[in-house]
């Protein structure tokens, strides 16, 4: 079967890389695996080895010739858009002790999905994701650095992040433009103490233009409501969003709540 382009279809075919992911995702029998996009199953038959209970969302009807044979008592496979399933009803009746989430994700819709999961009601421990190495370096990125930005601190906010390896594109079929990364996402327990409205507004006005300074993003009546906490920490009045760590952001929420 091809991979259709439409669904950004890019079948991961190393078992090499395969095994590399299998073996970094400590799961134990007593804990439920959500796989977003199991595609032709590859990853899922090893995954089943784990003896844990798994749920996939698929999309793609037709990739059923390949998913229906892996169902049993403890695999489901669900033929559907995992952005618009309701996930708290589709594992409310499986008991786990732990949950995580693992998923070869289609670039283009790689944010809405990792957004859908922060928003549910549901308590992901750790969550491995195949994406794109652009995506990974810059969820990974620290200050001062181009790749830094809006997104970098919304994800952090939640969970620790780690580029666990990299993936040659040769690594799928069809072969994709674009090179990878296995990334690794552990829920944070030590949450910044910050009004999350507040916070995330501030962020996301601060790199509203990334390339402007802070003054020019915030405007001169909001810049100088919060300069003495810039001077605090030793900024000029040029500095950029990109200079500030999530701590600085964090004092600055806090002083405007």
């Amino acid at each position: 079967m091809k991979a259709k382009k439409s669904l950004g279809q890019n079948f991961l075919i190393d078992q090499n890389i395969i095994n590399k992911i299998i073996n970094s995702i400590n799961v134990e029998k007593e804990d439920l695996i959500i796989e977003i996009g199991p595609g032709r199953g590859a990853l899922t038959k090893l995954l089943k080895t784990k003896s844990a209970n798994i749920i996939c969302y698929e999309i793609d009807q037709d990739l059923r010739v390949y998913l229906n044979a892996l169902e049993d008592n403890k695999t489901k496979i669900i033929y559907k858009d995992f952005l618009n399933a309701n996930v708290e009803d589709d594992i409310k009746s499986i008991k786990y002790n732990n949950l995580f989430v693992v998923g070869n994700l289609p670039y283009y819709i790689t944010t809405p999905i990792i957004k859908k999961i922060i928003e549910s009601n549901i308590d992901a421990k750790e969550m491995y994701f195949m994406v794109q190495e652009e995506v990974a370096n810059r969820w990974t990125s620290k200050p001062n650095s181009k790749e830094y930005g809006s997104i970098t601190l919304y994800l952090n906010y939640y969970f620790n992040i780690s580029k666990l390896f990299k993936v040659s594109k040769r690594a799928f079929n069809p072969i994709p433009k674009v090179e990878s990364a296995i990334i690794k996402f552990e829920k944070r327990i030590d949450k910044p103490k910050v009004n999350e409205e507040v916070y995330f507004k501030l962020v996301d006005d601060c790199f509203k233009m990334k390339r402007k300074t802070l003054k020019n993003n915030l405007g001169s009546d909001r810049y100088n409501k919060i300069e003495p906490i810039l001077i605090k920490n030793g900024l000029t009045p040029n500095v950029r969003a990109e200079e500030l760590s999530e701590d600085i952001f964090v004092e600055i929420a806090n002083y405007l709540r």
